[in-house]
Order: structure tokens, then C-alpha cells, then sequence
């Protein structure tokens, strides 16, 4: 077991933490945003329609070719799930076709392709074992290489991305008291007099390839002093240097292969020129890397839901039950439409935000962080339903299934290797709150010392005066719309009346946040659950929208127009589902309930059971403590 040092533990209060969060976010909007646009009840199709072009490139397909046949000739993803273990020949052979560089720039030796072919691959190895995923993304989308492409100097660039080709990379952020407020990181990287190097201390949980990395990303506090602006700075450190441990590499209910342990540094001297970014600059670079690679996560999802479709069709073909194939029985069939309108969805959500990315020319932090949570959520959604269509062969693995004769189909690894996805790189809800911030945005700049306990009477009547003129702009374009007219939206044919249901739930949505707003003021941030069903409102209607588009960019191709349309009249009654929520639930009375729980008013109703604390069946006993463990870095033989 880990041990935690509670004397390293930072105390924050809560308008610290929130101090620190905001120093750290993207806070200006120098481009446009169609989710940004979409809650405040614009809806702007002409941010993503016509879609930018995809690019493409003859190397870029012939490194998926190369890929796709490594994968289909070489791996053996069963293999990797028994043995919680992806082969050092599985490594070195997807660095040797350049599956390690490709979002690495071609002047430092890397394929340099852009996101739609990095997704396309991942989508390809995720289908032969998510854990390789995991490995590709880790390293590629949050590892060295990004935020040494983002904020790295020239001289950094040129010692690290090369290397980043062929060494695999981690980032090393959560500590194992400091989950999503970083405000506590511990964590410590004290400066040397001659401020040459820095010497850092602590210890790093849930570390993703941090068991086989050569280099990493930390994430550590420099005191402030004299000559230091410190505060939370990223570093890259050779993870083979003196007082680098990894402890402990972590089992998980999924995602068996993947390298992902506890690592200690202990006195680990770290050079100032391997500082990314200006002290106190590291929050910030780890929330704009994990902005800038979370698409990498709907590319996966998007891969499960289609592998999904794939069972789902075949089996509900197959399979028999009085008389007829299930798939014809309206309670699968149910199903099936679900799983196969919410994968169209799912890889139009994955293709509009990818080629927005590539173009380079929007913002697109709401959308990339709408595509990550309403993917993770819905694909496993999906997974859900299949393991239901298949039954107990559902439930039973792979390999028993194979045993005994019959077709080995991993439905059951497949649902506990996309349940992380709800939490890795920000949980559904920590996602929620941070795209609820950037909604309410535009409404908090423009309350600003309304809301603020701190300012005083002449401060909130200024603010008071300059609020009333924007609302006083704003509201009446919330009134009526193209959602209204009949022939809104009629190039889109079919799909037309989903769009008019966007543009009408749009200024709907903006409607319903001013009044939250209106209504709670500077305890708007407590109200969670509100704002939680205000962003699933708007991944919905931005799914919608993209499914519409997609499916236009197909040329109006039949079955993509029925696929779409499938999908908007699901999504149109969850989202009026979500709004009925947002006044008429029973929030109030649970936060009641939960308060009494926490206070041990029902503990009688854990009577009956072994008392875990005993060390029952579910406990198990703590490991060695760090100071009895051996390291447990796994390095991979380079070929």
C-alpha cells in the first residue's frame, strides 16, 4: 500500500481552489465556438457546415494499412487480456511502423499526420485491445510529446520529440489525496540557489505507462521566493533518474494490459531547462494538453460502438427464439436501434470535431470536452444493451465461451474496458462542471461584482447598470428563431425538422441557464445537478448537430439521412426529458438524504453484513509498505 504523507497535505479553502482553477483556464475567446454559441441560443451550423475538408494523405493511409495488418498479423488481443500484458514485440513492433509518432511533427521524425488519421488508428488498435489504446493515447495525447509540441521552446523541441518517437512518455498529475482540485497538489519542486535545478519530491497515482516510460511529464509546486514566481510547473524528467520508484503497478477491472502504477520521486534533481513553460504556467499546460487530446477518447468509443453494431447484427440475425431471430422481437429491435443511431452519432460527433481540430481555425475546448463525455457515456450505454441482446454469452468471457465450442466474443471484457472511460482524463461529472463554466461564461463576466460577495454597493450598481444592457440585447433574441419558420433549415431535407428542434432548444437552454442564474446567483456553481442536465442538454444538441451535418456531407446518402434521423427522435425525447428535470426533481430532498447518511442517521441499515473494516471478504490486506518493495519499472528490450 502507498503511504501518504499527511504533512505534505496542502489546505485550501474552497475559494482557493477556485481561484486556482480559474487562473489556470483558457479565460479569452479569441475564435469562434459553436458550442459556446450553442448555450448561449445561437445556433451557428455555419461553424461546422459545410464540414472542413478532411485532410488526407498518401502517407497518412499507408501507415493506417501498415498498422492495420501489424494488428490483424501480429497481435494477438486475447493474449494481452489473459495476460494483463502487452508483449515487448507488440511494443517495439508499433514503433517500428511509427504508431509512437503520429501527431510528431515530420522535422522531428514523426509521421506528423494529422487528428482524423491519429483517431482512425486508434480506432484500429482499440478494436484489437483497448489497453494498446490506452498506450498510444497516453503518450501521444496528455505524454511528452504534446505539451512539449504546445509550449515546449525550439531547444526542447529538438532534444525531446525525436526521442519521443520511439521512448514511450507518461504524464504524472494525480497524487493519491489530489484527484480534480490541483489547488492541494503536493508535490514539491524546490529550486537550487544557482536556480539551475530543481530537486522534487513526492509521490504520483494512477500514472498511465508510468511503469515503462523513459520520459515523463510531472506536474510539481515551487515555492514562491525571491527570484520565483512558483506556484503548480510541469517538468519533463528522464524517468531512469536517481529517485524515481515506481511502487506499484496497479490491477484494474478493465484495461488488463495497461502499464499504469504508483511513482515515488524522491529527491530527484531535475535541470531548469527541462521546465515547460514559466513557473506557475503547469496547471495551465496540463488543462490546454488534455483540451487539446481528448478527442483521442471519442475515438475509441466510437470504435467500441461500431464493433458493437457488428455483434449486435450478427448474433440478433442468428439466434432464434420462438420462430424467429430476436432481432425481430420489438424488445431487441428496440435495442439494435439504439446501438446502431447512437453509433452513426457517435462517429459523427468523433469526425465534425476532428476535422475542426485540423482546421485549426475555431475554438473548440467545449466541443472536444462535449464529444469526450457524451461519448463515454453513450458508447457505454451501448455496451450495456449488448451484453443484454447477448444474454449469458454476454456475461461469460471470451475464452470459456471458446472452450466449449462456440464463437469466442469478448462482449463482457469489451463493458468493463469502456467503464473507465467515464472517469479517465476528467469523470462525467468533474466534465460537466468545466463545460458548465464555460457556458455561463459570457453570464459571470457579465455579472461580475453583482455576484462577487466582495464588492461593494457602488461597485454592484455599475456592474448592475452594465449587466441590465446586455440582457437587455440579448433576451429578445431568445424569443423567436429559424427553429419557428417551416422552411428553416429545408437544404437539410428530412433532417430539417431536427435542426428547427436544435435552434428552438438552443435559445431554450440559454433561457433556462439566465433564469438559474437569475434565481441563485454566486451559489449557481452549488446547484451541480442543474448544471449537470443544462450540459447534457447541450451534448445532445450538439450531437444532433453533427449527426445532421455528417449525414448531409454524405451527399444526402439514404442510410446515413436514416441513421441521423433515427438518432434525433432518441435524442429529442431525452432532451425533453432533461429539461422537465431541471425545475421538477427531487434534488433538494436528496442533498437532505445524503447529509443524514454521511451524519450515520440510517446506519442501521448496514446491519448484516461482515464489517469491511474487519477485513472481510471485499477487504483485502494491505500491501508491504514502499520501504519493503522492490521498483517495479518494467522496461522494454529496444529492437
Amino acid at each position: 500500500m502507498t503511504t501518504v504523507d499527511k504533512s505534505r497535505e496542502i489546505q485550501v479553502d474552497a475559494a482557493q481552489a477556485r481561484q486556482v482553477a480559474e487562473e489556470a483556464r483558457e479565460s479569452r475567446w479569441d475564435r469562434p465556438s459553436f458550442g459556446k454559441e450553442l448555450f448561449l441560443g445561437r445556433l451557428r451550423l455555419d461553424l461546422i457546415d459545410p464540414m472542413p475538408e478532411s485532410p488526407t494523405s498518401p502517407e497518412g493511409e499507408a501507415f493506417l494499412e501498415r498498422l492495420r495488418e501489424f494488428c490483424e498479423t501480429k497481435v494477438d488481443g486475447r493474449q494481452i487480456e489473459r495476460d494483463a500484458w502487452i508483449p515487448d514485440e507488440v511494443i517495439n513492433g508499433l514503433k517500428d511502423i511509427g504508431a509512437f509518432g503520429i501527431k510528431i511533427p515530420a522535422e522531428y521524425g514523426g509521421l506528423g499526420l494529422p487528428a482524423v488519421y491519429y483517431h482512425r488508428a486508434l480506432m484500429i488498435v482499440a478494436t484489437t485491445n483497448p489497453s494498446i489504446g490506452a498506450l498510444l493515447s497516453a503518450h501521444q495525447s496528455i505524454g511528452v510529446p504534446q505539451p512539449v509540441k504546445l509550449f515546449g521552446t525550439a531547444e526542447q523541441k529538438r532534444e525531446f520529440l525525436p526521442r519521443c518517437v520511439r521512448e514511450i512518455t507518461a504524464f504524472l498529475l494525480t497524487e493519491p489525496d489530489v484527484g480534480s482540485d490541483p489547488a492541494r497538489l503536493a508535490t514539491s519542486a524546490v529550486p537550487s540557489e544557482d536556480g539551475r535545478t530543481y530537486t522534487l519530491n513526492g509521490v504520483k497515482l494512477w500514472t498511465t505507462n508510468g511503469v515503462l516510460a523513459d520520459l515523463l511529464v510531472v506536474l510539481a509546486r515551487v515555492p514562491r521566493s525571491e527570484g520565483h514566481r512558483g506556484g503548480l510547473t510541469a517538468f519533463v524528467v528522464e524517468a531512469g533518474d536517481d529517485g524515481i520508484t515506481v511502487e506499484n503497478r496497479n490491477s484494474f477491472l478493465g484495461l488488463r494490459g495497461i502499464e499504469n502504477g504508483v511513482t515515488r520521486l524522491h529527491d530527484v534533481v531535475v535541470p531548469a531547462e527541462n521546465r515547460i513553460g514559466r513557473e506557475g504556467d503547469g496547471l495551465k499546460i496540463a488543462l490546454t494538453t488534455l483540451n487539446a487530446g481528448r478527442l483521442s477518447l471519442p475515438a475509441m468509443c466510437a470504435a467500441a460502438a461500431k464493433w458493437c453494431l457488428l455483434i449486435a447484427r450478427e448474433w440478433s440475425a442468428q439466434r432464434v427464439q420462438w420462430g424467429r431471430p430476436i432481432g425481430e422481437h420489438e424488445a431487441i429491435s428496440d435495442k439494435i436501434s439504439f446501438i446502431a443511431a447512437t453509433a452513426f452519432a457517435l462517429e459523427a460527433v468523433l469526425e465534425v470535431s476532428g476535422r475542426l481540430a485540423d482546421a485549426d481555425r475555431h475554438d473548440i475546448r467545449i466541443e472536444a470536452a462535449l464529444a469526450k463525455l457524451y461519448s463515454s457515456e453513450m458508447s457505454w450505454q451501448i455496451v450495456d444493451e449488448l451484453v443484454q441482446i447477448r444474454g449469458g454469452r454476454g456475461y461469460e468471457t471470451a475464452d470459456s465461451l471458446a472452450a466449449r465450442g462456440e464463437r469466442g466474443v469478448p462482449v463482457e471484457q469489451l463493458l468493463r474496458d469502456l467503464r473507465i472511460n467515464r472517469i479517465f482524463e476528467g469523470s462525467s461529472e468533474i466534465m460537466r462542471l468545466l463545460i458548465a463554466r464555460e457556458a455561463v461564461d459570457t453570464h459571470l463576466s457579465v455579472a461580475g461584482d453583482i455576484i462577487d460577495p466582495k464588492a461593494d454597493l457602488s461597485r454592484k450598481a455599475r456592474a448592475a447598470a452594465r449587466a441590465g444592457g446586455f440582457y437587455a440585447r440579448w433576451l429578445p433574441t431568445l424569443v423567436a428563431g429559424k427553429g419557428q419558420l417551416p422552411g428553416g433549415f429545408g437544404a437539410y431535407g428530412p433532417l430539417a425538422e431536427h435542426l428547427r428542434f436544435v435552434e428552438r432548444a438552443s435559445r431554450r437552454i440559454a433561457r433556462q441557464t439566465f433564469y438559474g442564474m437569475s434565481r441563485w446567483q454566486a451559489d449557481m456553481e452549488h446547484r451541480e445537478l442543474f448544471l449537470g442536465r443544462i450540459v447534457d442538454i447541450g451534448a445532445e444538441l450538439y450531437a444532433m448537430s453533427a449527426s445532421c451535418v455528417y449525414a448531409r456531407s454524405a451527399g444526402q446518402e439514404p442510410s446515413a439521412v436514416e441513421l441521423a434521423d433515427a438518432f434525433c427522435r432518441q435524442a429529442r425525447r431525452r432532451v425533453e426529458t432533461l429539461f422537465r428535470r431541471l425545475w421538477h426533481n427531487t434534488d433538494a430532498p436528496d442533498r437532505g438524504l445524503a447529509r443524514k447518511v454521511l451524519d450515520g442517521r440510517y446506519s442501521w441499515l448496514e446491519d448484516g453484513i461482515l464489517d469491511a473494516s474487519s477485513n472481510g471478504p471485499w477487504i483485502a490486506e494491505a500491501a508491504p509498505g514502499p520501504s519493503q518493495r522492490k521498483d517495479l519499472r518494467r522496461t522494454v528490450p529496444r529492437t
